[in-house]
């Protein structure tokens, strides 16, 4: 009886021994979790303090770029000096950043007069000679290139299309009314803003994508006599017409660019037919071709050559030759090995540039032609250059090209940053045609009034 009373008071003991051990380990645990706690929040505390330190370290030691060196004092300047440093910043990833990031073209507004009312006509977009839209339209796209702020401006671009104004007898652009267009614009920039003046037109740039660029006249024998309009001759002419010799033409500083040829009608060419697809065409060309040139003005079409090859080719089987126009000419292109590029009135032809994107050997026939974009593309490489007096020795020589390198100059041919180079889009992308003209644009800095007043200070 003694020893079941007894009992309860062990096991009491017991209890409160065990209540205490279980209370110990809980406050243990407690103990332990807090200080794993601790030890968290001081490695988060001291990573975070490292991250900032360093972002701060880095970003107070980039260095300042140029297009932020110069500071206006003008109240009406900051809403877009804002927008330029809110554009600079969210824009790391920018096609056109880069070497180029710096470089800053101011487009002027001018009245729809000069350039949008022309585009009433389908055409002055698409035809060969719509860079001058492509150009501008692409510029106005650009929310790096292009600043707001004319007073952070290196070059200034003056967008005025002179192509657009069609024949009603031949459909082809009549520029006769280019000079007056453009120095009505002059006039007008150099009336209402400082910039021409300062500079008398040096940064600024125009675009003539015609036969003989700045002279504004298709025959040469009239584009010579007449010369480029003395205001143009101080500014920066985009220009398809170039040459290795002198000429009157291009006494003026001048980027060569590409005839326009529309990226659409080239995807969906290639989309049917890829440029490494069957090429069951030896040698190409349509276009025209005068049996009995006409004398005008003692110069023949083509000097000849044109005739040339179609008297000594026509009827050849290897040979793929057609003198009137075909709407879907492309999908003759891109089944082409060869695609012969003569001169007609000027050196350069859309033909070139077809040729190219379209994976044909492009074979150019016009001596002392000076092509578009010899940095981005090695002419060499992708083309063959027939001269104007060996015209009637085609034959022999694209036979023994196709029988030794070809496949080395398709190779070349067919790298896709060559097309990119040569062709417009509506957005400037790394490497493509107006990127080119920018990048050309880069090494004419010593003509940006800003960067001089920059040098100075």
């Amino acid at each position: 009886m003694e020893e079941l009373l007894k009992r309860p008071t062990k096991r009491r003991g017991f209890y409160v021994e065990m209540r205490l051990l279980h209370k110990n380990g809980r406050q243990q645990q407690q103990l332990e979790k807090n200080s794993c706690f601790k030890y968290y929040k001081w490695v988060l505390w001291f990573s975070l303090t490292l991250y900032f330190f360093s972002s701060y370290f880095i970003s107070h030691n980039k260095p300042i770029p140029l297009s932020r060196t110069h500071f206006s004092n003008s109240k009406s300047n900051l809403p877009s000096r804002a927008l330029i440093e809110s554009v600079n910043t969210t824009s790391l990833q920018h096609p056109t950043r880069g070497a180029l990031e710096d470089l800053k073209i101011y487009v002027y507004e001018l009245p729809s007069k000069y350039n949008t009312d022309w585009l009433s006509n389908e055409r002055c977009s698409n035809h060969l000679f719509a860079s001058e839209v492509a150009i501008h339209r692409a510029l106005l796209n650009d929310d790096v290139i292009r600043t707001f702020d004319p007073y952070e401006a290196d070059f200034f671009f003056v967008p005025v299309y002179v192509s657009c104004n069609f024949s009603t007898v031949n459909g082809f652009p009549a520029i006769g009314h280019a000079r007056t267009l453009i120095s009505s614009a002059i006039q007008l920039i150099s009336s209402q803003y400082p910039f021409w003046n300062r500079t008398h037109g040096s940064d600024h740039v125009f675009v003539a994508s015609h036969d003989y660029g700045a002279c504004f006249h298709a025959m040469e024998d009239r584009a010579i006599a007449d010369g480029i309009p003395e205001f143009l001759k101080k500014s920066i002419i985009l220009q398809t017409f170039g040459v290795k010799y002198q000429h009157p033409c291009q006494e003026v500083e001048n980027v060569v660019i590409p005839p326009y040829l529309s990226p659409v009608s080239v995807r969906k060419t290639l989309e049917k037919a890829p440029v490494s697809g069957r090429r069951d065409i030896q040698v190409f060309f349509r276009g025209k071709m005068e049996v009995h040139p006409k004398n005008v003005s003692g110069r023949f079409y083509s000097k000849r050559v044109r005739t040339v090859i179609w008297r000594k080719y026509d009827g050849d089987r290897r040979f793929y030759l057609q003198r009137h126009r075909f709407a879907g000419y492309q999908s003759e292109i891109v089944r082409s090995v060869f695609c012969l590029c003569p001169l007609g009135w000027a050196p350069w032809s859309p033909r070139l540039v077809e040729s190219v994107v379209l994976g044909c050997v492009p074979v150019i026939i016009a001596d002392g032609i000076r092509l578009p974009f010899p940095d981005a593309v090695k002419w060499s490489d992708i083309s063959l250059t027939v001269a104007e007096k060996d015209v009637a020795k085609l034959g022999p020589i694209l036979d023994h090209v196709a029988a030794t390198n070809l496949t080395i100059i398709q190779k070349n041919l067919w790298d896709p940053d060559v097309r990119r180079a040569l062709l417009f889009n509506d957005h400037v992308q790394k490497g493509d045609a107006t990127w080119q003209v920018i990048r050309a644009l880069s090494q004419k800095l010593d003509r940006s009034y800003r960067r001089s007043e920059v040098s100075v200070q």
